[in-house]
């Protein structure tokens, strides 16, 4: 028997849920009523609602950039001004600064969803997507259960509702002309017993021999992460010390630590006897983002695997699980850690998966070129989001696709600062679906910029407030504009202040080495 519902939620990573918390509000603020909700994801929910910052254990949020000069004549906070939504969610989550502790994410989610009458339904598979005409009507599982709606949401990483409703997806970086190409994934781990000052110490005393010539051990362990490459430990060097000769030791902040030397990852690299390279090991130990927690816990994005675009994709569908190989290689990341004064670690239950593709048909697609020049025009802002084009790991092939065509060096594009709108995440061809995630329709570099969770959360809300027009109108998400999505925010008082920039020369630039790549 088909269970009906007006609004399915596909995944179950924060943007996602988020979006579904937003179609219920102003649904309920019209009706008086909550719409039948419905979450449905392929992960354990016993282990957390909340995807890759939940049982991806990814603690240390990506923020929002903002240049101070605008932060000054906008009167803004050091992060600019966030969607509501997501405000609301890391003020309920008691988030200070950056830290998200996945425990108290997964309790606010968890009363999100309930404040809206939400069911949910974990460790499920597709076996089909019914359909009619263009749009979707229902999902069936493999355990042969059918779930009908008239509005459906996909969350997750590798677009894979809508891979199953038949909408194009181009894997890896294919966008560039690089489908094999993929970010790293990785398995984000804490630690007990190593305190901010211990770990301080700890690294400042590796710095110390490694910037001193006469250490003859210290100087190996160079060479060894150097892969033996002399023009690589000198790189590696001259990465410990910044322009003025001081030491670049970590910087602790009040809820985080940014690391800023690769002292430990040589360190690491030398115990494991591996160059520091993701193509030459298959596994790096990189600078870490830490998130400082209660309980003495310190949550590390730091350490990377190489991974394909099918090897992505494949991750994606089997629920984000590492493999025994990848689990072998987090030991020695554990035995390491213990070694420098770590009493504990804990590897999170499911892999940090980065990017796994792009969904192709989308309303709007969003460009690099396009966030550079300011995103969508400002009487139709959804809200402002600024970051850096961050490949963190690199895209294999990039360089060298590059040099091929003759393309300028792109070291120098400054980070964009771009109004959002939500027809990138709205499907043409599918009018009643809308992909809200890493997969949305990105092309080139945008995808790097719009992976992150707080974009995609601002995108979300202006996403369900469409989604409940589409319910009280009974139409499709796509018959929606910003502008309209704009209106209801400005009217629920919920409209944040807007402020993208255009970089006119730099976006002509980053357009024409993104139209060239692909050629």
């Amino acid at each position: 028997m088909a269970r009906r519902y007006d609004i399915i939620c596909f995944g179950d990573e924060v943007p996602g849920v988020l979006t579904l918390v937003c179609a219920a509000r102003e649904y309920h603020r019209h009706t008086g009523k909550y719409p039948r909700s419905l979450l449905m994801f392929k992960g354990k929910s016993q282990l957390g609602i909340g995807g890759h910052l939940v049982r991806g254990g990814l603690s240390y949020l990506d923020r929002s950039a903002v240049p101070p000069p605008i932060r000054q004549s906008y009167n803004l906070d050091t992060f600019g001004d966030a969607p509501a939504i997501y405000q609301e969610f890391l003020q309920r989550s008691g988030v200070d600064k950056i830290a998200l502790d996945p425990l108290k994410a997964d309790a606010t989610l968890r009363e999100m969803l309930r404040e809206i009458h939400a069911h949910v339904l974990s460790n499920i598979e597709i076996e089909s997507v019914l359909k009619q005409g263009k749009k979707i009507t229902g999902i069936q599982l493999i355990k042969k259960e059918t779930y009908l709606a008239k509005q459906f949401i996909d969350c997750t990483v590798n677009a894979e509702l809508a891979q199953a409703a038949g909408v194009k997806k181009l894997k890896g970086f294919e966008t560039f002309g690089l489908p094999d190409s993929e970010l790293a994934v990785t398995l984000v781990f804490e630690t007990q017993g190593l305190g901010v000052e211990q770990l301080k110490q700890v690294e400042l005393q590796y710095l110390k021999r490694l910037t001193n010539p006469a250490d003859t051990e210290a100087q190996r362990w160079i060479n060894i992460a150097a892969g033996s490459d002399t023009a690589i430990a000198q790189k590696l060097r001259n990465d410990l010390q910044d322009k003025q000769g001081n030491l670049k030791t970590m910087y602790a902040g009040q809820d985080y630590i940014d690391v800023r030397s690769k002292a430990l990852s040589i360190a690491y690299h030398s115990f494991r006897g591996t160059p520091l390279s993701l193509e030459k090991s298959g596994a790096i130990l990189d600078n870490g983002n830490i998130a400082i927690l209660a309980g003495g816990r310190l949550s590390w994005n730091a350490f990377l695997y190489n991974v394909n675009a099918d090897q992505a994709e494949s991750l994606a569908k089997a629920k984000a699980q590492p493999t025994p190989a990848m689990l072998q290689e987090m030991e020695q990341v554990i035995q390491w850690f213990k070694m420098i004064g770590a009493t504990h670690v804990k590897p999170a239950t499911e892999l940090y998966i980065r990017h796994a593709g792009n969904i192709t048909g989308a309303v709007d697609p969003l460009t690099g070129s396009k966030m550079l020049a300011g995103g969508v025009p400002s009487h139709e802002a959804l809200g402002t989001f600024g970051y850096h084009f961050d490949i963190r790991g690199g895209i294999e092939g990039l360089d060298s696709r590059a040099a091929n065509k003759g393309l300028g060096n792109l070291v120098f594009i400054a980070p964009p600062l771009f109004n959002i709108g939500i027809q990138h995440a709205l499907i043409k061809n599918t009018p009643n679906l809308a992909v809200i995630s890493p997969a949305s329709g990105f092309e080139g570099y945008a995808a790097s910029a719009g992976r992150i969770v707080e974009f995609n959360c601002g995108v979300g809300q202006g996403v369900g407030i469409a989604a409940a027009k589409a319910l009280l109108a009974n139409l499709d998400m796509t018959n929606f504009s910003n502008q309209d999505v704009r209106n209801v925010l400005a009217e629920t008082g919920r409209l944040p202040k807007i402020y993208g920039t255009a970089q006119i020369a730099r976006a002509k630039q980053l357009d024409n080495f993104e139209s060239q790549i692909t050629a």
